[in-house]
């Protein structure tokens, strides 16, 4: 397994972060739309289940973060998804240059932004607001849309560590998007 190294510049490398862009609104949405539905329909006393109860959809209101750890911490997880948000955005998305990193920046800012809304427009309140989970597998944490993207952005940050081209690899020069 190998990833693209090509650094991107120019009309290519435009185009490549209207996809990140993309990413980001479309992963947004999806994770908006999805809690919408799940707290409008699912009821938390009768959980639905399929495949032999592998996923439940069971909603839960999560003050904390992964496995609802720091439950008492929520302002902190907060402002410290404020200073990941500004750090992608203001950092990362102008130093990425090549498409699986711009495609990790949408996937993250989606993400981020799915969990942080949450937080500060859900009940009790901004930056204390708990988060809407609602996928559930066995022995497991429940989670969202939002947790999917960040997670994914993690395991894709990870085989590009793993297996992606390093600095001095063949290949790893720029390209011109007039050829």
């Amino acid at each position: 397994m190998s990833f693209n190294p090509t650094v991107l510049v120019g009309g290519q490398l435009r185009r490549w972060r209207l996809v990140m862009a993309a990413i980001a609104v479309l992963g947004y949405g999806l994770d908006q739309w999805t809690k919408a539905e799940a707290v409008a329909h699912l009821d938390p006393y009768a959980p639905p289940s399929w495949l032999g109860g592998f996923l439940t959809l069971r909603l839960i209101r999560n003050p904390g973060a992964a496995f609802s750890m720091g439950s008492t911490a929520t302002v902190l997880i907060s402002l410290f998804a404020v200073a990941m948000l500004v750090a992608v955005c203001v950092w990362g998305v102008p130093r990425a240059r090549k498409r699986w990193s711009l495609i990790a920046c949408g996937m993250l800012i989606a993400g981020i932004c799915g969990n942080l809304t949450d937080r500060i427009f859900r009940a009790p309140g901004p930056l204390r607001g708990h988060v809407v989970d609602f996928i559930s597998m066995p022995h497991f944490a429940v989670f969202n849309v939002a947790d999917i993207f960040i997670t994914c952005t993690a395991i894709l940050v990870v085989l590009v560590t793993v297996f992606g081209h390093h600095e001095g690899d063949a290949g790893s020069r720029a390209v011109d998007d007039r050829s």
